[in-house]
């Protein structure tokens, strides 16, 4: 038997993401990196006393952790699932009404490549999707997928592992929305897989102060030979 959400708890969770600041908070969170109140105070715009009383909400919500290291508090997404929240709705504020925003080079950059809690999402991912699929390596239907036996062989010899000990409750292959381009690009444990392998082979490295990923020329080759991806998809952001 599941849980039927009320609508008074999806207006509450609602509410806490509604605010500007508690949003920044949560976008600089979609890095996947775990970031202190300070840094999150930054992100946010917001006085120190301001950012811990938005943290607190955010932590009751169940929407962000917590983790003590010392005398340092680091905060993180909370789940797999609210990330996958925050993105669908950043595909709807994608498609809502425009606004005037000029796009700047750090646009640019999220819209090739960028984070997506623990995966890659934006035009790099996209393709590798689409390059994975076209290559009979996955199967995918609506939100899940299917890794063929190709496909195990492929990863394995990308050094993913594809059937973990212990074994995850965390499903191997799905789709989540690309906000940016409103295609589908992999999550799940293996988009997971997919991004630690990349930055493992420095192929993609974390773009100073933001979620967008910059590829190396040692990942252009490695995503156009490895992935069968075109250079000039690959290419720096104009």
């Amino acid at each position: 038997m599941t849980n039927q959400a009320s609508a008074t708890t999806i207006a509450a969770i609602a509410a806490l993401i509604g605010d500007m600041a508690r949003a920044n908070i949560l976008s600089a969170l979609m890095s996947g990196k775990a970031l202190t109140a300070t840094e999150l105070a930054h992100h946010a715009g917001v006085s120190a006393p301001t950012a811990s009383a938005h943290l607190a909400r955010l932590v009751d919500g169940h929407l962000i952790a917590v983790e003590k290291q010392g005398r340092h508090r680091y905060y993180r997404i909370a789940s797999s699932a609210v990330a996958d929240a925050f993105e669908s709705l950043s595909h709807l504020a994608a498609i809502g009404p425009k606004r005037h925003r000029p796009t700047g080079p750090r646009d640019l950059a999220m819209r090739q490549a960028r984070t997506c809690y623990d995966h890659m999402a934006g035009r790099l991912a996209v393709a590798m999707t689409d390059a994975l699929i076209a290559r009979g390596l996955i199967v995918v239907e609506d939100r899940s997928g299917l890794v063929t036996n190709d496909g195990r062989r492929f990863f394995a010899d990308f050094g993913i592992e594809l059937d973990p000990k212990p074994k995850s409750a965390r499903p191997l292959c799905r789709t989540c929305l690309d906000w940016s381009e409103r295609r589908m690009h992999l999550g799940g444990r293996l988009g997971a897989q997919l991004l630690d392998q990349s930055l493992k082979r420095h192929w993609v490295r974390p773009l100073t102060d933001s979620r967008a990923l910059g590829i190396t020329r040692d990942g252009e080759r490695g995503f156009h030979e490895t992935f069968g991806l075109p250079l000039d998809l690959l290419a720096p952001p104009r």
